[in-house]
């Protein structure tokens, strides 16, 4: 046993690398290790990497820093999607002792019992991601630390978007067994969480023993104490009225959607090789208003690809302006290596970037104000997650951030609370 040793975690990107982390955390706690906050002294700090753009690899680089600058005699595991796609890169960080693959990072608490990490050069560990039927996580005592808890039910991607570098990180799409997900889902709602958000890389292609994602929605739904299941993020290609409309009569799944659209205009789509076009998109995006009330839609956009020209951003500018996204997250483009989109010409200059990004964040800001205005007045029942500044804070079921202030313990209670005001882009309001 372990029962001597500390560890700490960090964790980059994707609401997928937050669930992993956090049965990563769950394997070293039964192994013997004592888990302890990202800045005290560890014996190991354990940072779960991101590859998505080249910020997140610099991230990573800094984090490794800032850990040793806290714990120079700490030693340092990157483990993930950077280590996977770029293992000797990662070697070279000046005071990692260890570099893990996608596979190997769910092992890496028994895997470290025959590693010595005092060698002169980091020690690899990565295989090559070999297509998989399905896969299984070992559960010991499924818990999080955060009130909504995350549900890892499929991971890779096989549609190889011409800007993206995950499926050489992660393989291709394959799911994870039900029972298996179930047996999970079953513990985290007995450890008190009453939320599960469902993660993937790509989740609507879920597909095991011929059961789909909305077989493992109308499961999840079969747990008693479960009280809200949410989908994190879903491609609209992968998805039909079927899920719109169990949405409309379900009491537990949120009438909330995130759709990434990435481009608003056809000719990027096409390049990115993304599989729909912008009329498309809008079906998808009038079906869910009229069939779902209320529903709270996000979005993804990427601002920058090579080519974009200036009228081709005025037709996303136009697009996200008049459709129904309550919010949306803008990313600036970057090449990665192992990604087509590297290859083409007409790269955007970073300042171009720049100033197109902060157009759409102004937008975006602006789209989200106005949606949470429609929230004055109405009663919401929110689901409280922390305490900050004096006040509580937490989601109603159409994601709506929600803050009010009370002497009672909130975290992990439900509340009706009537909005009164909006105030930093949060609902404010009162208990009633």
């Amino acid at each position: 046993m372990n029962k001597n040793k500390t560890v700490s975690f960090y964790t980059l990107g994707c609401r997928l690398n937050q669930a992993e982390t956090a049965l990563i955390e769950e394997s070293f706690i039964q192994a013997g290790y004592q888990v302890v906050p990202f800045s005290k002294q560890a014996d190991m700090c354990i940072i779960n990497s991101c590859t998505v753009t080249d910020k997140g690899d610099a991230d990573c680089r800094k984090t490794v820093r800032r850990y040793k600058r806290l714990n120079p005699k700490g030693n340092v595991a990157v483990v993930g999607c950077y280590s996977q796609v770029a293992a000797d890169e990662v070697s070279n960080i000046p005071g990692v002792n260890l570099v893990v693959g996608n596979r190997e990072k769910m092992e890496l608490a028994s895997l470290l019992n025959d590693i010595d990490l005092n060698q002169a050069q980091p020690q690899i560990l990565k295989e090559s991601l070999k297509k998989e039927d399905s896969f299984v996580i070992n559960i010991t005592n499924a818990n999080q630390a955060k009130v909504r808890a995350n549900l890892k039910i499929q991971d890779g991607c096989d549609f190889f978007c011409s800007y993206c570098i995950i499926p050489f990180a992660r393989g291709r799409a394959y799911s994870r067994k039900m029972d298996n997900l179930l047996e999970e889902a079953n513990q985290l709602v007995e450890n008190g969480h009453q939320e599960l958000v469902l993660t993937g890389i790509n989740v609507g292609t879920y597909n095991y023993n011929s059961q789909s994602f909305l077989d493992v929605i109308k499961e999840l739904e079969k747990i008693p104490a479960l009280k809200r299941i949410r989908i994190s993020s879903i491609e609209n290609t992968t998805f039909n009225e079927d899920l719109l409309e169990y949405m409309v009569g379900s009491e537990k799944l949120c009438s909330y959607l995130h759709l990434p659209l990435q481009s608003g205009s056809n000719g990027i789509l096409k390049k990115m090789n993304r599989k729909y076009n912008t009329e498309q998109f809008t079906r998808i995006l009038e079906k869910a208003v009229k069939i779902v009330p209320d529903i709270t839609i996000g979005t993804d956009v990427i601002v920058g690809f090579p080519g974009e020209k200036d009228e081709m951003f005025e037709e996303t500018y136009r697009y996200l302006k008049k459709s129904p996204f309550a919010y949306f997250h803008v990313f600036s483009y970057s090449d990665r290596s192992l990604a087509k989109a590297s290859k083409f010409k007409n790269k955007i200059d970073q300042d171009t970037i720049k100033k197109r990004s902060t157009i759409l964040r102004e937008l975006g800001k602006s789209k989200k104000e106005e949606h949470y205005r429609k929230q004055i007045g109405k009663t919401l029942n929110v689901l409280f997650e922390q305490k900050k500044n004096n006040c509580w804070t937490g989601h109603n079921e159409n994601f709506i951030l929600v803050k009010t202030s009370s002497e009672e313990n909130l975290k992990n209670k439900f509340k009706k609370v009537k909005i009164t005001h909006i105030k930093d882009e949060t609902a404010v309001g009162i208990i009633v």
